[in-house]
Formats: C-alpha cells, structure tokens, sequence
C-alpha cells in the first residue's frame, strides 16, 4: 500500500467539501486528476472508499478509516514541519481556530490581530459555528482550537476560561418592554424579532431553546453583524438577542435597552478548548497561549441616556 501525502490531502478535502469536485478544487487539481487519485487508492486496498451519490459523495466504512490515519498523519507532518521551521527561519505554520458568535463579533479580531502582526509566517482560518459543532469538530481532529460557550457537551476536551458569555434581550428604549428588568425568552417569542443571517452560530442557538420550549421565533430583518442587528433594534424594527458585551458597547450609539434573560442558558462563560494541548503544533501552541494570555479590554460601561 503506498499513499503519498497529496493522496491523503485531497481524500480529506473530498471529505470536507462533499464532492470529488471540490476537494480537487481544495487540492488545486483538476477533476480528472483527483479522480484518478481516488481511484487509484480504491484500487490498492480492493476497497471503495466512497459511496458516489447524486449530491455528493459519502464514506464507506473504509473511508472513514483512512480519514483518521489521514487526519493523524497530516497532523504529525505540520507539527514536523512547523517545529522545525521553529529552530530555521522562523516558525511557519498554519492554525484552523473555530468560534461561536460572542467570540468572532466581540474579541477574536483584535487578539488575532495583534498575534498575526508578531508571527508573519502564522497564517489562520477563522470560522464561525455553533458551540456543539465547535466541540465535535475539536475531538474529530477537524480544527485545532476552539472557542466555545460553556453550554456545549465538553467531554474529552482540555478546556481553558476565556471570557464571560452572558447572552440578553435588546429592546427600543421606547418598546413596551423597556421597563422590565428582566425576562424569560418564552414571555417574549411572540415579538417581531432582528437577528443575524441564516445559519449564525447565536441565531441557531436561540432559535434550538425556542423550539425546545415549543415556540417559534418570526425574524422580520437578519443581518450580517451585531451592530447592525443593535442599530435596527434601536429603530424599534424588533427585538434581540445578543452578548452583554455587545449590547453595553452598543447602548448609547443604537439606542437600546438591554433586559437579563432568565434563562438558564443564557447565563454562561466562553471557553477555549483543544483535544489535547500538549499534542499542538508548537505554532499553534502559541496562538493558544497568546489567546490566554491576552488580558481582558476595559469593561465597556453603559453611558446614561441623554
């Protein structure tokens, strides 16, 4: 059995983009080419690898196999490499780093910012998702750290505190619901609703507690950030639900008021988490750390109304 490492590279690009078509794409190859790869492999060990489908491609028993020893050997060669590259011209290396919402919108780009200023030959993907997905991404070796809520399933991660998470309801300082101090998001399902795009790693978290308590969330307006959702929650188009951090940095500029949710899963604390530190990159071992170390901004304080 003989697979090089472009072998491997591509059957896990294949696997991550769900068709041969785009993991040569990933690859930087032509169909054909990736394949006559495919085959060639399925060839060697007397085995399919992939089952083809109409939409798409999907592993076999044996793929998914491969894709673990796949995983562990790409791995193994970009820690060889990085932390060789460590003791030569400089460390070179290339981190993926999955985050939920709070962490993408409120600290990742300036703690990210400053670490890539000092490590030029570091590069990163950033990638926004929900927390569970984060997690089972972590143990299945798909990235190599994550931020995540606290609400997550954790188990079999090293976990490290990050930030507080607390998540509240935006209203209009004018909405009927400004006076409350505080509420629960069943009392409040029934509202027009502002929140981010389709498929935001919040939304879909707000939107799993609804359903679970047998409510639907109607969202007149989705936009990209949380500033804009703020700013449109400001004009009285709906209500929201965002980071306290967020809606503190926002109260004056948007015009909001912020009221605690009561719920239980609202109140929760961002963590950091990997599969097991020690077994880093020493690239990536850096990025961990620096994250961790970065030391929280200046609180943001409310200003009074005007």
């Amino acid at each position: 059995m003989r697979f090089d490492l472009t072998d491997l590279r591509l059957f896990l690009n294949v696997h991550e983009a769900g068709t041969i078509t785009g993991g040569a794409r990933r690859s930087h190859m032509t169909l054909a080419s990736a394949s006559e790869r495919i085959k060639g492999m399925e060839d060697t060990l007397g085995v399919a690898l992939l089952v083809r489908e109409r939409r798409g491609v999907k592993l076999t028993p044996a793929g998914r196999t491969l894709l673990h020893h796949a995983r562990v050997v790409l791995q193994q060669m970009d820690r060889m490499r990085g932390e060789l590259d460590h003791y030569g011209q400089g460390l070179k290396g290339h981190v993926r780093l999955l985050c939920n919402t709070s962490s993408l919108s409120e600290y990742l780009p300036e703690i990210l910012s400053a670490f890539l200023t000092e490590h030029p030959k570091i590069s990163v993907d950033l990638e926004e998702r929900p927390s569970y997905e984060i997690a089972d991404a972590i143990r299945t070796g798909m990235a190599d750290i994550g931020l995540v809520a606290t609400s997550a399933d954790l188990q079999g991660l090293e976990t490290y505190p990050f930030r507080p998470d607390s998540l509240v309801l935006i209203v209009a300082r004018g909405h009927e619901l400004a006076s409350r101090a505080s509420i629960s998001l069943p009392d409040v399902v029934d509202h027009d609703f502002v929140g981010l795009l389709e498929g935001s790693a919040l939304q879909e978290h707000v939107t799993q507690h609804a359903r679970r308590a047998g409510k639907q969330v109607f969202y007149r307006a989705r936009l990209r950030n949380i500033d804009a959702v703020c700013r449109m929650v400001g004009h009285g188009v709906g209500i929201g639900v965002v980071p306290k951090t967020a809606a503190i940095r926002c109260a004056r500029s948007a015009r909001i008021k912020r009221i605690e949710l009561t719920d239980p899963w609202a109140t929760r604390d961002l963590v950091l988490c990997v599969r097991n530190a020690q077994d880093l990159p020493l690239y990536a071992k850096k990025m961990m750390q620096h994250i961790l170390n970065s030391a929280p901004g200046k609180p943001a304080q409310e200003t009074p109304s005007t």
